[in-house]
């Protein structure tokens, strides 16, 4: 039976809010089963590592370009096409772990990009580099469909968001461990031991086969399995069409804006940047991610009380907003304060997509729902660092880096055609 079979969108009316009972701000964690805060733990480590290993070539890009003779069309052009490889691998993957388990496919994913992202230190040439940036990719787009499957299926309706949200937080601290690494690594011993550094991640699929559970819902699911053409029946198509808008336009903003945040950051202020040294690049983006992580947190709090629609509108407006303010700034002590902020609007919507796929699609096709609404829109956002790179080399960065505010703006309008979903329980 597939989620057209049971209704309009496969779920049934759970909890009447996302309210946390009383007891702490950390009751919800202690209200889950051992199960799920594995889950969670996996999950949101996978996904902390997905992010270091990727954004380890935007940390390194103003060393790398000239040590391969890169041009901002042909770095942004690289960064693209690990977007569309991700696509793909999201999309794989989420067929995998619907057909074969989420904690298989989480480890097969953490296995690939870890391994790819060490590869790229050996790169010599830019075609190197592709091979190695293709194949990362595939194992980055992966991991996130598994471990959204995974935690949503391990967790009560009223703490759903909550959960994606701790999940979504571990890329801000993935990306800071990143910086933190380039910050330390990249003057000593150049860029290609920054990119060895990513293997490390392949031993969390040790712990991953040990200890981590397939869901309940899914191993009940496996005489019903479903096929990812169920995503377009007519009782769901309507759904699955602005999902994977919203998600298109979403994604096009944060790549388009953070994969070329560092190299604005640290690119010479005659190339259109600002200037700043390789360290100071570092830390600037190590403290955005103070704002990003809270970001991610409080988007699963406030959208399990007050609705999944009303916060994603208000993050992506204000998203919008506060970057064509930074781009503005040339001080660097105001773009350190307002970084933060930034990140904090424009990256922590993500925790809600997770909870909103969830609430919608059946068990049966849940993984590869989330797999295909997030990276079909993925597929359109790969064009976003080629076409930044391409208008920051013609026009300069403050109108290439202005797409991205109006991508935001797009994200939110596409919400008049989602459902409001918090509370519902999944089956």
């Amino acid at each position: 039976m597939t989620g057209s079979d049971r209704g309009q969108t496969g779920v049934r009316p759970g909890s009447d809010h996302g309210l946390t009972p009383s007891g702490g701000l950390f009751a919800w964690w202690r209200e889950g089963t051992a199960e799920g805060r594995r889950a969670l733990i996996a999950a949101a480590l996978g996904w902390m590592l997905d992010s270091f290993d990727v954004m380890l070539y935007a940390l390194t890009l103003a060393s790398l370009m000239p040590a391969l003779g890169l041009s901002k069309e042909i770095a942004g052009l690289l960064g693209s096409i690990t977007l569309l490889a991700a696509a793909a691998g999201g999309i794989v993957f989420g067929v995998i772990a619907d057909r074969f388990g989420r904690t298989r496919a989480l480890m097969a994913s953490v296995l690939i990009y870890s391994v790819f992202t060490a590869a790229c230190g050996l790169a010599q040439t830019a075609a190197q580099l592709a091979v190695f940036r293709v194949l990362l990719g595939i194992g980055m787009g992966g991991e996130w469909a598994s471990g959204a499957a995974l935690v949503s299926e391990t967790w009560p309706d009223e703490h759903r968001g909550k959960a994606l949200g701790m999940m979504q937080s571990a890329w801000a601290i993935g990306y800071a461990a990143a910086a933190l690494v380039t910050m330390l690594v990249l003057p000593r011993w150049g860029w290609r031991a920054v990119f060895f550094i990513g293997i490390l991640p392949a031993f969390l699929t040790l712990w991953v086969r040990a200890r981590v559970e397939e869901p309940r819902l899914w191993r009940e699911a496996v005489q019903r399995r479903g096929s990812l053409r169920a995503i377009f029946a007519p009782g769901l198509l309507r759904f699955t069409i602005p999902l994977t808008v919203m998600n298109a336009f979403t994604l096009f903003g944060w790549w388009g804006f953070n994969l070329w945040l560092p190299g604005y950051l640290s690119l010479p202020e005659s190339a259109g940047g600002r200037g700043l040294s390789p360290t100071t690049m570092s830390a600037f983006v190590i403290a955005m991610q103070a704002g990003m992580w809270l970001g991610y947190v409080t988007f699963g709090f406030v959208s399990d009380r007050v609705g999944r629609k009303r916060t994603y509108v208000t993050y992506t407006c204000t998203a919008a907003v506060l970057i064509l303010a930074y781009i503005s700034i040339r001080s660097p002590l105001i773009l350190l304060l307002l970084g933060p902020l930034v990140a904090f609007f424009e990256t922590g919507y993500f925790s809600g997509f997770g909870a909103v796929t969830a609430e919608v699609y059946p068990t049966e096709i849940r993984a590869s729902a989330q797999g295909f609404t997030y990276n079909m829109g993925r597929v359109t956002s790969a064009l976003a660092p080629f076409v930044v790179g391409s208008l920051a080399q013609n026009h300069g960065f403050q109108a290439a880096l202005s797409l991205t505010s109006v991508a935001f703006l797009l994200a939110a309008v596409t919400w008049i055609w989602i459902p409001e979903t918090r509370g519902r329980t999944l089956v």
